[in-house]
């Protein structure tokens, strides 16, 4: 997938304006992606669905694919924005109290409707992915490791960084059951589980 410069949004009292215009027609990309799937998202469908001309998506985004890629910036920010509000709050937890957090905070980001939409397209468009969104999710996952050396305080980084892996391998799972299944789908209880299993890995580490 190819990706041009977006043309520039207008720098004058219209800017709120534009703003809004751009969010509300990246809302209703993802909506579209959650409910009708990726092969719905045609450049017609999204125009029709969010009230507004092609010639305004245009206008904002370039075309279909910048676009697209736009909801996966999104997504990106909204979870990079979650782990880096995290990480200052881990120091006042600790053992299965700083698991949970961790858990279910990056749970609420990753199972995010921008989020799941992002993954979906990722997939999609994974044939024809560029270098800059092979970077988004190296940097991504590279961030999601590194937090389970926060989780796993006092293991050494082998096992600290498989206890990142394991959590957002889990929660990349519950992603792809959210976009597979039409019902909403409580994951609570397989996040309790994920936080006990962690939770008794760390100890028995600890006491090895």
């Amino acid at each position: 997938m190819t990706r041009n410069v977006a043309p520039r949004r207008p720098a004058n009292g219209k800017q709120e304006r534009a703003d809004r215009t751009r969010a509300m027609v990246i809302e209703e990309t993802v909506r579209c992606v959650l409910e009708e799937g990726f092969g719905a998202a045609s450049a017609k469908h999204i125009t029709e669905r969010a009230g507004v001309t092609w010639g305004v998506v245009q206008y904002h985004f370039g075309d279909r694919e910048n676009l697209l890629m736009a909801v996966v910036d999104e997504g990106f920010a909204q979870l990079q924005a979650c782990l880096g509000e995290l990480q200052p709050r881990l120091g006042a937890d600790v053992g299965r109290q700083r698991t949970a957090l961790v858990i279910n905070a990056v749970a609420d980001a990753f199972l995010s409707p921008t989020s799941v939409a992002a993954l979906e397209i990722l997939i999609a468009t994974r044939t024809g992915r560029t270098d800059a969104q092979q970077r988004h999710l190296a940097e991504l996952f590279s961030t999601l490791t590194r937090l389970g050396r926060y989780v796993a305080e006092g293991l050494d980084p082998a096992h600290a960084d498989a206890v990142g892996n394991l959590i957002w391998t889990t929660l990349m799972g519950a992603m792809v059951a959210r976009m597979t299944v039409s019902e909403p789908i409580d994951v609570g209880r397989e996040l309790r589980a994920l936080t006990d299993v962690v939770t008794a890995y760390i100890d028995q580490q600890l006491r090895a």
